[in-house]
């Protein structure tokens, strides 16, 4: 029976659905989560912060080895500590990045060989060494070796001296590190000869790979990743070997990463397979490939890999309209038949999609489910993105023949959607509410001293994402000017997100006018190249009506893609569902009733917990509103506060993801609601200026800086230091917000790679021992970004200092601390 759902864009479009189709009863195995995975997705310790990592459950990532010279930083061990702390996975160590240049320099096997011996020594002498894979060669088939060749005699002589070198260096591996785990042969592109050869090689020589491993870097890779998988497969079975792991340990273009509904195609294909998979390192590292924003914030692609996180149970056959077909509908679904939950992700074509659920089990569902549609849309890839919007939610029986259709309407193709879907029980859940929203692309805008660029496409995949393809740039010139016609159906005021890119190594300016009126400043922070894209988010009031937006040129220059106008209905909110939330213990899903976010309760119980991941826009107070059937504890921040149901607390949220904990003794929880927009009432505010600085350290002058100063030049030796005395109201725990700048960088010499540096800090509170606080580096030395820290501090004054002895620490523009229960 087919479940009436809101359109969930434009007006539908004439062409009939694609329909996507979920068979509940066709098992695939364990929900396995092995596409998560990033090629250095970690720079340091603490980028990215713990709180955006966690929540993804990160099965893999791929660093270089400690002090390897091919990078800055994202070194294995290094790293090591805030993944593990995360719960991460395993690391592959990508051995030849101890080298510096790209491609790497061909010294011979006698100068790997002491390189090769240090990193096992250092890795196997840790105590997570089991949590580690060697990969001791990169691309070989392209690097050193060149086993890609047509011609059949070189291929031969060139594959001969690379099994060679690969059993010389496997067995000096082995030799230090008995139980080392090693990944190979690790290509560029998959190629059927080589790995026949190497297989049959590698099995006589006792020297085979614990984990197969090759790369999938082209567009094509939608079309052709499953015949690979199934070729290799096939001579695996041709050879006599038991099946292993498989990890795709690079995988995706620039245009797929922080797209949601790009990147759901490549996870649709890996979790199918069961293998692992790494998303490539094009840029900068630190930011898991594209989907954290600074060091905190999720972007649409981040969601998309959470939602992804939260399927539990096994997946089941998902049949697309077009399998094996490159920028097209695709999906994964999973059903837990213990949480009594089934979940669809789908996306990568617009327009009109039914998604088909058959053998929807009776003895699971009952005879009426509740159907969940939200949707992960594109906010760039240093976009911030709000908790996704739920579009709909509907109580819908389940036809005679097992099977519910969704019918989704006005798909974006950027965006991902998830469905989910519980059994219906009794009542109605409360009806979505979605603002009134449209976008406008700005190369279809009036463009006045412009050009349009085609961007991220199917032959140029390695081009950035861009809205529609295209974007507006070379805005440089004093009349330089976009301007959209706009159509809005009532008075209010709008919020508008602007789509655009600032490589000017500082904030950069436009003029926005409505109707040609004063114009207003917008200012946009540094972004790390032009087509890197992020969003700017400014209200705007607007009468019923057509209306024209002009964004002209102000001070240094951007590029515009599109632009977002959406209802603005009040301060933001978001329920988080309980049932979708991480869980330890072993609570109980009781789904007697869909009132509320129509998903049920979660039961807890004594040693049971559940962790919400709850999104914030800046960082502030916001108001939190457990609904429970009783009290319940909340940690957030290391803080602990009882919640009674119903009752709204005030709590201090960190801009981006933040971590939200609840445990009870007995209570049904259907969701955690948040509201508001960051109140900095009540906080405590310094400025740089107030801060007693020693040794080198002093205060800049900058306009840029929230009281035109900044504290320069501070650490790098131990007499450097920055001390504010802040005086609390009461003691408890506090979060102390750090503005910060710094645009430390180190050129490697590769055109594809940003190589930024982090800084640290070490912050001493009171009589405290002082703690390393890493801060990521923030595209120039005038763009301020938030860390947050929790302290405690005791009520009266408090010493708060900054320093660090052996390297510098960030500029620092001011503090503000927060008590986490307001």
């Amino acid at each position: 029976m087919a479940a009436t759902l809101p359109a969930t864009g434009p007006a539908a479009a004439a062409a009939d659905p694609q329909r996507l189709t979920v068979d509940l009863g066709a098992s695939e195995g364990r929900v396995m989560l092995g596409a998560n995975g990033s090629l250095y997705g970690l720079s340091d310790d603490g980028v990215p912060g713990d709180a955006v990592m966690e929540p993804l459950k990160i099965t893999s990532i791929s660093q270089k080895p400690e002090g390897g010279a091919q990078h800055p930083n994202g070194d294995a061990l290094t790293v090591s500590k805030s993944f593990f702390r995360a719960d991460g996975g395993e690391i592959n160590v990508m051995m030849q990045d101890i080298y510096a240049k790209w491609p790497y320099e061909d010294l011979g096997i006698d100068d790997y060989l002491p390189k090769v011996d240090k990193i096992v020594k250092e890795v196997s002498a840790d105590p997570n060494s089991d949590r580690f894979v060697y990969i001791p060669f990169n691309e070989p088939d392209q690097i050193w070796y060149k086993l890609g060749v047509e011609d059949q005699a070189q291929y031969e002589k060139n594959r001969d001296r690379f099994f060679q070198d690969w059993k010389t260096v496997y067995q000096r591996i082995r030799a230090i590190d008995p139980d080392a785990r090693i990944a190979g042969p690790n290509e560029a592109a998959y190629h059927s000869r080589l790995l026949k050869d190497f297989l049959a090689f590698t099995k006589r020589e006792n020297v085979l790979p614990q984990v197969m491993t090759w790369h999938e870097l082209g567009s094509g890779s939608l079309r052709d990743f499953q015949a690979h998988y199934d070729d290799y497969r096939s001579l695996e079975r041709a050879a006599g070997i038991t099946p292993l792991k498989i990890n795709i340990d690079e995988y995706a273009n620039r245009r797929d990463l922080s797209v949601p509904g790009q990147l759901v195609q490549w996870v649709s294909m890996f979790e199918r397979n069961k293998v692992y998979a790494n998303m490539a390192y094009w840029d900068a590292a630190g930011n898991l490939s594209g989907h954290v924003v600074r060091s905190n914030i999720p972007n649409g692609g981040w969601w998309l890999f959470r939602w992804y996180a939260g399927l539990t149970g096994n997946t089941v056959k998902v049949t697309p309209p077009q399998p094996n077909t490159i920028d097209t509908l695709q999906g994964v679904a999973s059903l837990d038949s213990s949480r009594r939950q089934a979940q669809v992700l789908l996306g990568g074509a617009g327009g009109d999609s039914d998604v088909v659920v058959k053998r929807v089990p009776r003895s699971v569902f009952g005879r009426t489910v509740t159907a969940t549609v939200a949707e992960a849309a594109w906010s760039g890839y240093e976009g911030q993105h709000a908790a996704p919007r739920v579009l709909a939610r509907i109580k819908v029986k389940v036809a005679d023949d097992g099977s519910v259709t969704v019918p989704l309407r006005g798909l974006h193709k950027m965006s991902a959607y998830r469905i989910v879907l519980t059994p219906g029980g009794s009542g109605s859940p409360s009806a979505a509410s979605v603002p009134w929203s449209v976008s406008y692309e700005a190369e279809d805008a009036a463009i006045t001293d412009g050009k349009v660029y085609t961007q991220g496409t199917v032959s140029n995949a390695n081009g950035y994402a861009a809205s529609g393809t295209k974007d507006v740039g070379s805005l440089n010139q004093p009349g330089s000017k976009v301007a959209f016609t706009v159509n809005v159906p009532k008075d209010g005021t709008y919020d508008l997100a602007i789509l655009y890119g600032n490589q000017s190594g500082g904030p950069a300016t436009q003029k926005l006018l409505v109707d040609g009126a004063d114009p207003v400043t917008v200012t946009y922070p540094s972004t790390e190249n032009w087509t890197y894209r992020a969003k700017k988010d400014v209200g705007v009031r607007l009468t019923a009506g057509t209306h024209q937006l002009v964004l002209a040129k102000g001070d240094a220059e951007v590029t515009l893609d599109r632009i977002d106008l959406t209802t603005r209905a009040g301060a933001a909110s978001a329920s988080y569902e309980a049932t979708l939330a991480d869980i330890s213990g072993r609570p109980s899903y009781d789904y007697s009733s869909s009132a509320g976010v129509g998903t049920g309760a979660l039961v807890l119980r004594s040693g049971d917990k559940a962790v919400f991941d709850v999104y914030a826009p800046r960082d502030g107070y916001y108001t939190v509103t457990p609904r429970t059937s009783a009290a319940v504890k909340l940690v957030l921040h290391g803080e602990s506060v009882t919640a009674v149901p119903g009752r709204p607390l005030r709590l201090y949220l960190v801009a981006g993801n933040n971590r939200v904990a609840m445990t009870s003794g007995h209570s049904a929880v259907r969701s955690l609601d948040v509201s508001g927009d960051g109140s900095a009432s009540g906080t405590l505010s310094y400025e740089g200026a107030s801060a007693v600085l020693a040794g080198g350290a002093k205060l800049v002058d900058s306009p840029h800086a929230s009281a035109g100063s900044f504290i320069g030049w501070l650490g790098n030796s131990p007499s450097s230091t920055a001390e504010f005395t802040v005086d609390a109201p009461r003691a408890g725990r506090y979060m102390l917000v750090v503005h910060y700048a710094h645009n430390d960088r180190r050129d490697n010499g590769h055109a594809y790679n940003t190589d930024i540096m982090s800084r640290t800090a070490d912050i001493g509170v009171g009589d405290a021992a002082p703690r390393k606080v890493t801060f990521k580096n923030t595209w120039s030395w005038d763009d301020y970004w938030t860390v947050g820290v929790p302290v405690d501090l005791a009520k009266g004054a408090n010493k708060v200092t900054f320093g660090n002895a052996t390297a510098w620490a960030p500029n620092i523009d001011r503090i503000e601390l927060g008590r986490v229960v307001g």
